[in-house]
């Protein structure tokens, strides 16, 4: 495949429009919101409303992989793995409902000190929290990375090492200066390019192709050329366009498929800290089930902006995008295992005019970017909070910020130097190798979750070692994949039978049960935690008339400090002049060092560790015509998700 690049000053002058705009947007975000507090930093502050934390949700998940990883799926395979964004809103909803004000009620900042909380102790927070980093480092900051490179190679001929360098750059800036608030905003802009163009892309290539019946037709009949004639190699699917399967012979079999998407998927959308410290930041309980229904919604969405546009790429250009042939596939995109993953780029290119190609480009820098500065802002949170304090426990507030900020320089670091591996991995194993892993790593952390926050009678004996049984397992069935590969088309399958008898599906929901019965069955033989030791940290315990203890004295030292610190301002009237003249008279630089690392010269808000109780009761408390209002909503998107596959059942 020749890339054309983007050779036309109208594309040139599109992407460089998106690049100052983004950049607008993250540098307004940093001069018109306060970072100088760890709240305000890593949590927006607990200000954000339903539209920013929707766009936010959706944008931190739909990344430059589903444009090039769903399309592929939908021109090798079909429609089935649009079930894995169709219960997107069920299970955000779940997060938002039934989750979230228990996490808000516990009074965290990431899922792990959820976790140090709800069990006491330290072994579990520390297991969670690098469990988390290595999942972002090894799985969401290679898939960004692969998937942004691979269309910059194959559609646009840009340099891979400066083309991802710069991404990483502009996104760690914002990231690093503005903190969660510039990332929800430049989510909430990105959101909107990114839906904007892609509908550019299915209206032009709707139109090519003649509308649905005529994909139908010409999508069954896109054969390429060259293939060997006594296989189905290079055909495609008789139920492409059905999502329910055969459920012991397919390839995505209709039992295991929807457990996988559903409660298999449910550690990412209720427990993973990317996606939920966006509805963490939310004003109160009610923008934040506005956010993850608007989320929702538009997970509906990727079917027409991404698995039938690679559809109708592969019925467009059946030798390029649909090739079996390993010689041919390597002429056509340097990959002998297929070239499904051009679908996208091949159309952007092939179709759109000059200009609307830049926008294209500017919509899928924009799901990259809004992929990485998510995993940069959360994993810096997770660090900070749950690992630094835990070596630096009498940590102050500035040291806090910097130590974030520095972390996230650390990940751009990581990622530069991952892009030599991601340039020599062949895509569809690279896609199957992350696919892999936080399936078999993931699924027993939404067990762990979802146990601990309803099940009061949990233990951290029972939590501990029921997701290390579960990861154990998950482990050994990832080594003999990696051990034992699948076969190619038309070759013999010599996996052993837990490999080839036993699809991955059913193995995620087989995961599921061990850790939730290894976890009953241990916190049942281990002693029970108190009720005051599971005070706001269960579903039944979440409200509770009285307060703790440990809340009152925590609550007089932060009255105390406020005290003390503003004492000094309600006499600043009367302070010298010298002394306000030598704060202006700083060095330039030095200033500029002060406002970068978001800290005030002034005052040090250590107080602002710590959540006020009367905020969290006013999050928590919902107006009874807007918690009406959602759940008519969020009813109505059920009716929708369920009428949908029913339609392509």
């Amino acid at each position: 495949m020749v890339a054309r690049g983007l050779d036309h000053w109208s594309d040139i002058v599109v992407v460089v429009i998106y690049f100052v705009l983004v950049l607008a947007v993250g540098l307004w975000a940093f001069w018109r919101h306060t970072r100088g507090t760890v709240n305000s930093y890593f949590l927006a502050g607990r200000q954000m409303t339903w539209f920013p934390i929707g766009a936010s949700i959706y944008s931190s998940n739909i990344g430059t992989e589903h444009f090039i990883g769903l399309a592929g799926s939908g021109a090798a395979a079909g429609i089935a793995m649009i079930s894995y964004e169709w219960t997107g809103l069920p299970l955000i909803a779940l997060a938002a409902w039934f989750f979230l004000p228990v996490y808000i009620s516990a009074k965290v900042y990431t899922l792990p000190e959820y976790l140090g909380k709800r069990f006491g102790g330290q072994r579990i927070r520390i297991y969670m929290s690098l469990l988390s980093l290595l999942l972002y480092i090894v799985t969401k900051l290679a898939v960004s990375i692969f998937s942004g490179a691979l269309f910059i190679q194959l559609a646009l001929g840009w340099n891979n090492y400066a083309s991802i360098a710069s991404l990483l750059v502009i996104t760690g800036l914002y990231t690093v200066l503005g903190g969660l608030t510039a990332v929800i905003y430049t989510d909430a802009l990105q959101t909107v390019i990114l839906t904007l163009g892609s509908f550019v892309v299915i209206g032009i290539s709707f139109n090519k192709i003649g509308g649905y019946s005529e994909l139908q037709e010409k999508y069954m009949e896109a054969y390429p050329s060259i293939r060997n004639e006594n296989n189905t190699c290079g055909m495609p699917r008789d139920d492409a366009f059905h999502i329910f399967r055969d459920p012991v012979n397919s390839d995505n079999p209709w039992p295991g498929l929807l457990l996988q998407s559903s409660i298999g998927c449910l550690w990412y959308w209720c427990c993973d800290q990317v996606i939920v410290q966006r509805s963490l930041a939310a004003r109160n309980l009610s923008h934040a089930k506005g956010g993850a229904l608007l989320a929702g919604y538009l997970k509906m969405l990727p079917l027409v902006m991404m698995i039938f546009p690679g559809m109708i790429s592969r019925a467009l250009y059946p030798d390029e995008v649909g090739c079996s042939d390993p010689e041919e596939c390597k002429k056509y995109c340097d990959n002998p295992v297929g070239c499904s993953n051009i679908a996208y780029p091949k159309l952007v290119l092939e179709l759109l005019p000059y200009g609307v190609r830049g926008l294209l480009m500017a919509v899928m820098l924009s799901a990259n970017m809004s992929s990485l500065t998510s995993i940069f802002n959360s994993a810096s949170t997770i660090f900070t909070m749950d690992l630094w304090r835990r070596m630096r426990p009498r940590a102050k507030q500035r040291e806090l910020l910097i130590v974030g900020r520095i972390f996230v320089f650390a990940l751009c670091v990581v990622s530069i130097l991952w892009i030599p591996l991601v340039r020599s991995s062949q895509g569809g194993q690279l896609f199957a190798y992350i696919n892999a892993v936080q399936s078999y790593l993931g699924t027993p952390v939404g067990a762990l979750f979802f146990l601990a926050v309803a099940w009061k009678r949990m233990t951290e004996q029972g939590a501990f070692w029921g997701i290390a049984i579960g990861h154990i397992c998950g482990i050994i069935r990832l080594g003999l994949d990696m051990a034992y590969p699948a076969p190619g088309c038309g070759e013999e399958d010599t996996r052993p039978s837990v490999l080839a008898n036993l699809h991955y599906t059913y193995f995620g929901a087989l995961m599921i049960i061990i850790t939730s019965l290894s976890i009953v069955v241990i916190s049942l033989l281990t002693e029970a935690q108190t009720e005051e030791q599971i005070k706001h940290l269960t579903w039944k315990t979440r409200i509770t008339t009285e307060k703790n203890k440990e809340d009152d004295d925590i609550e007089l030292c932060t009255v105390n400090s406020a005290i003390s610190i503003e004492k000094p301002n309600a006499s600043s009237e009367s302070l010298p002049a010298a002394f306000e003249s030598s704060v202006d008279a700083r060095p330039l630089w030095r200033r500029w060092v002060t406002e970068i690392c978001g800290q005030s010269s002034k005052k040090d808000h250590q107080e602002d560790l710590v959540f006020d109780d009367k905020q969290t009761n006013a999050f928590l408390s919902e107006n009874p015509k807007w918690r009406s209002t959602l759940n008519i909503i969020f009813i109505l998107g059920m009716i929708v998700t369920g009428f949908l596959y029913g339609f392509f059942n």
